[in-house]
């Protein structure tokens, strides 16, 4: 499995957070991303995106609910259609199955299109042991790969490099002028990977969802690399978790509404393959073989949790990671593993375990942005306030028992808030204390004992001179603006 790093995750993102190249790189993409998605639902109407959200949910709710039927009928269909199914409980068996299959095919060559679920596998790695050639063939992946990195974003893998630093590596890893132009990398990449996808004995591909009545695997993609992935190639081995799993193709239209509005603002993308099988005898291009490795990896303790169970409805948009104030301010990397932002965030503790991953469900300020993106309405806060509650109440995850401190601004917190008086006494004393050093009412960069970490990275407002229920007594209840 891919080297799992959430334990780093405070000094990560504490980096991250003074890394200003990267702010700004977060800042563009994720307005950019989150602009496009709103213009995209606009186009349709609110209450029409409502519809189809709640379509989405409920096939989801029922797949998930009924996932081994479907699953069983997913591999009848895939073998019927000519293909081989796979279903491995672990990434160490997932990727014994592709090593086997390649070691019986003698494949040297191996192309991929853009898999999440090989990145959790850590599935390149394991066939270059074997001495096998592996080429990504996303931009994007292909990228970050000539970088040695890994993803920092579900749908731009690369989305934390400028355009310089791209322009950089090409020139030092490819031996090609540098250069900025964004048409002139795409065709730098383009000449490089062509032969590639000639020579490959192998295409390795993600799959966004898979239809059990037909046994299909469908892609969507804008590059055109994931049709020369899966049809090229002699042998093409798709990879998925087991939820990615929907019941029919009029589901699928549903989600092909969805899914492109939601990650990248587009009607649809330019590109949707659907993978039924090996090539038939009429057929003029295809693999000779098909396989389909379909992964738990975790994914079943998800499942067996009511309370998580919904995090297996991702699509894997990455609209909520556009609109997080705290995936906007760390990126992708401090979160340590593939999965990133508000639903990494749940999904990770699940896969990798709640001790290694307990600061994750704590990257949150619960502002709800992420529930109102997300295009299958996952409640993502209530999960993490669950994941929360299981850390303090866990003897594994949380070592050391909570100090009489810590009770005792708990306990003054709760009497405070639950007395009209103190709350006035305190926004009194609050003001007094801070007013003089704010400026245009704003407290920046202070050593003021309890907010100066707060202050470090962001400004604090001064309590306001006059409070709510002042102001609705005086002028609100009146019907004053």
């Amino acid at each position: 499995m891919a080297e799992v790093a959430t334990r780093e995750f405070v000094p990560a993102s504490q980096a991250a957070v003074r890394d200003e190249q990267l702010r700004q790189a977060l800042r563009r993409a994720g307005s950019g991303f989150d602009g496009t998605r709103r213009e995209a639902i606009a186009e349709v109407t609110e209450d029409v995106w409502e519809d189809w959200r709640q379509q989405a949910r409920s096939i989801k709710e029922h797949t998930i609910a009924h996932l081994d039927y479907y699953l069983a009928m997913l591999e009848r269909n895939v073998r019927a259609a000519g293909g081989q199914a796979h279903f491995a409980r672990d990434a160490a068996q997932a990727n014994a199955i592709v090593s086997e299959i390649a070691r019986q095919q003698g494949v040297r060559t191996v192309t991929k299109s853009k898999s999440m679920v090989s990145e959790e596998l850590g599935l390149n790695h394991v066939l270059e042991e074997q001495g096998i050639d592996v080429f990504e063939t996303d931009l994007g992946e292909y990228i970050i790969q000539l970088a040695e990195e890994t993803p920092s974003h579900l749908v731009a893998p690369a989305l934390h490099k400028t355009r310089g630093q791209v322009a950089q590596l090409f020139a030092e890893q490819l031996g090609v002028p540098y250069s900025e132009d964004i048409e002139e990398m795409a065709r730098i990449a383009r000449v490089a990977l062509r032969q590639k996808f000639l020579e490959a004995d192998m295409g390795i591909s993600g799959a966004n969802f898979l239809v059990a009545e037909t046994g299909s695997l469908v892609i969507i993609t804008n590059e055109g690399n994931g049709r020369l992935c899966t049809s090229a190639p002699r042998i093409h081995v798709g990879l998925a978790g087991m939820e990615k799993v929907i019941p029919s193709l009029q589901d699928l239209a549903v989600f092909l509404r969805l899914l492109p509005r939601s990650a990248t603002g587009q009607r649809i993308t330019s590109y949707m393959s659907m993978v039924t099988g090996p090539r038939r005898a009429d057929d003029e291009d295809g693999p000779e073989e098909f396989h389909l490795v379909i992964v738990d990896n975790g994914r079943s303790r998800l499942l067996q949790d009511p309370a998580l169970r919904e995090s297996l409805y991702c699509i894997r948009c990455g609209a909520c990671l556009n609109v997080c104030p705290i995936y906007q301010r760390v990126g992708g990397h401090a979160y340590g593993w593939v999965y990133p932002g508000p639903i990494g965030s749940i999904v990770t503790p699940g896969l990798v375990g709640v001790a290694q991953a307990k600061d994750l469900p704590n990257a949150s300020t619960l502002c709800g942005a992420c529930r109102d993106a997300c295009p299958v309405q996952i409640n993502i806060p209530r999960m993490l306030l669950h994941l929360r509650r299981q850390q303090a109440e866990s003897d594994d995850t949380n070592q050391r028992t909570v100090s009489d401190t810590d009770k005792a601004l708990a306990q003054g917190f709760a009497t405070v808030m639950s007395s009209p008086w103190l709350l006035r006494l305190g926004r009194l004393v609050g003001r007094a204390l801070t007013a003089p050093l704010a400026r245009s009412g704003k407290i920046r960069q202070t050593r003021l004992p309890l907010v100066s970490r707060w202050t470090r990275a962001r400004d604090l407002p001064v309590p306001a001179g006059r409070s709510f229920r002042d102001r609705w007594r005086d002028e609100l209840s009146k019907g004053g603006n």
